[in-house]
């Protein structure tokens, strides 16, 4: 038994060490307010005013919600996938979400969910529901309502350079629970994050594919297809003799940093397609007489993006 309770508390200490600083010396958070306040990044505006009042404007500070496409999807993804279609999820009302059935979205859309406990999957659930309920009835101020409660958190500085930012783990080791990465190393003026790393895939193109996917996700009880964008990347554009990454298209091209517009950019919507149209008239005689003007529209749509259009 003795040995039985060492191993078990050793386990528990790497198991906490590998926590980032957001989630260590704390239980799981029990409430949406309480994740919030965990990964709360209000602080780096202090330093990084620009980064982060650019972040602010992006999806990624309110990924939940997207365009908001996003949360009528994750509405859509308990009520007819959970609660009808996945028969043998356990799911029959909001009550028996757990975190790993809402992973099937926040694998990429909040992956601090994890550090949660099934309360807050449940609070995020019952606000999706809420605000697909509140668009079909018309009614704005629920749809605001639910749009604010999941707004509070999102992907933000802590889930790119800290959570994600180390990929290959047997080569340069787990991720730290007080660095910040970055571009490179020092001391950081930060109360839980006081070290600064260099990341071996800030820069590159693997840091986004993260989330940007593959797909499908296999590694789920209900593998997902969502984004495959990283993978007609890898396999079209590089092969192709693409070399462009991610960051320098969506960040530098257009000098919007963290904002990462993509195609609300007109500038980034331009370069990512190239359109052709060529039209002509003529008339349809289907009877003597009786003429009907018609017209020969011919559109070409070719892709210039490093990936395939649409994705995400």
């Amino acid at each position: 038994m003795k040995i039985a309770k060492t191993v078990v508390s050793a386990l528990m200490a790497v198991s906490a060490a590998a926590l980032p600083a957001a989630a260590q010396d704390t239980e799981k958070a029990k409430t949406l307010d309480e994740l919030a306040t965990m990964f709360d990044v209000s602080s780096c505006k202090d330093c990084h005013t620009k980064i982060h009042e650019e972040w602010a404007k992006s999806y990624h500070a309110t990924s939940l919600v997207g365009s908001p496409r996003t949360l009528a999807t994750i509405a859509t993804t308990v009520q007819d996938g959970m609660m009808k279609e996945w028969g043998k999820s356990g799911v029959k009302n909001v009550k028996d979400i757990t975190v790993e059935h809402m992973m099937s979205c926040a694998k990429c859309h909040l992956p601090q969910l994890k550090y949660a406990t099934d309360e807050v999957a449940q609070e995020i659930a019952q606000a999706a529901l809420d605000f697909l309920a509140a668009g079909k009835a018309g009614d704005d101020t629920k749809k605001q309502a639910a749009i604010a409660k999941v707004s509070q958190v999102g992907i933000n500085c802590i889930v790119c350079h800290n959570l994600k930012a180390i990929t290959h783990k047997w080569v340069d080791g787990e991720v730290e629970p007080n660095v910040i990465y970055g571009s490179t190393d020092g001391p950081h003026e930060d109360k839980k994050f006081t070290s600064m790393k260099k990341s071996p895939i800030m820069t590159e193109s693997i840091i986004c594919g993260q989330c940007h996917g593959l797909g499908p996700n296999f590694d789920l009880p209900e593998p997902t297809q969502c984004a495959t964008l990283y993978g007609s990347y890898l396999h079209s554009y590089i092969p192709s003799g693409g070399s462009q990454t991610c960051q320098e298209c969506h960040m530098h091209q257009d000098n919007v940093g963290h904002f990462m517009p993509g195609y609300r950019s007109a500038s980034s919507a331009s370069r990512a397609v190239e359109m052709t149209v060529d039209a002509h008239g003529y008339y349809f005689l289907p009877k003597a007489g009786d003429s009907i003007p018609t017209a020969v529209v011919k559109v070409d749509i070719t892709g210039k993006a490093g990936h395939r259009i649409p994705d995400g």
